[in-house]
């Protein structure tokens, strides 16, 4: 997606490429009702939750078309890989047709590349064919070949996105890396902002850079500022 034609996009569209998302661990149950009215009625692309709550609001987005979306070893990653492929394989029986995974960053900063790629197969091996795998690669912490090698390793373990950031290590998605990882992973997979996407504009940047998925606390915000914009 150009720049030029993410000026065109209007409320609706931008709701669609949205994972409306609650990850506070103090979320009660009002709050993912309250999540999943806001998707259902903005048209969000899912909602993306902590496994323990996907049963819940699977249930509340039965037939609705709004995807359900689970976060696995989140936020640090750094629990074992038959550990995330567990979680992996309840959160998809529970509903969930798309996994956020974090990678390991400490086996990343060591060097060790293999233990990276075989900790997102094992969560690739715990979902079904049809499940969308985005892995996190968690760019604050990470040097620009750190990025271009986390990307690679992704790709080549079977991944359909990389993703920034979790939001709960600090900072967000630039322009910078969304471009990078982009040019890494190439047409064959897509790119996830998350970290930072609070306004309308920034989630153009966003897309205009190349991601095609936006995760953000802030979704109705995003929309509505679009609907009195006039942008498009």
């Amino acid at each position: 997606m150009t720049t030029e034609s993410t000026k065109l996009l209007s409320p609706a569209e931008i709701a669609k490429y949205i994972d409306h998302t609650m990850l506070r661990p103090e979320a009660d149950n009002a709050a993912f009702d309250k999540l999943c009215e806001e998707a259902l009625r903005y048209r969000f692309h899912s909602v993306c939750v902590n496994s323990c709550r996907v049963g819940y609001v699977a249930k509340l987005l039965k037939g609705s078309g709004v995807k359900v979306c689970s976060v696995v070893g989140f936020p640090l990653g750094s629990m074992t890989s038959r550990s995330k492929a567990f979680e992996t394989g309840e959160a998809v029986g529970e509903g969930a047709s798309e996994i956020d995974m974090v990678i390991n960053v400490g086996f990343l900063k060591s060097g060790d590349q293999k233990a990276v790629e075989e900790d997102i197969r094992a969560v690739r091996g715990a979902t079904r064919p049809e499940t969308l795998l985005k892995v996190i690669i968690e760019t604050a912490l990470l040097s620009r070949d750190e990025k271009i090698l986390a990307c690679e390793l992704a790709k080549k373990a079977g991944a359909n996105f990389v993703k920034t950031c979790t939001g709960f290590a600090g900072g967000a998605a630039t322009e910078e890396d969304l471009a990078l990882m982009k040019s890494v992973v190439g047409p064959g997979m897509e790119v996830k902002a998350s970290g930072g996407v609070r306004t309308y504009k920034t989630a153009l940047m966003c897309l205009g850079a190349g991601a095609t998925r936006l995760g953000a606390v802030s979704s109705v915000a995003i929309v509505t500022e679009a609907e009195g914009s006039g942008s498009y």
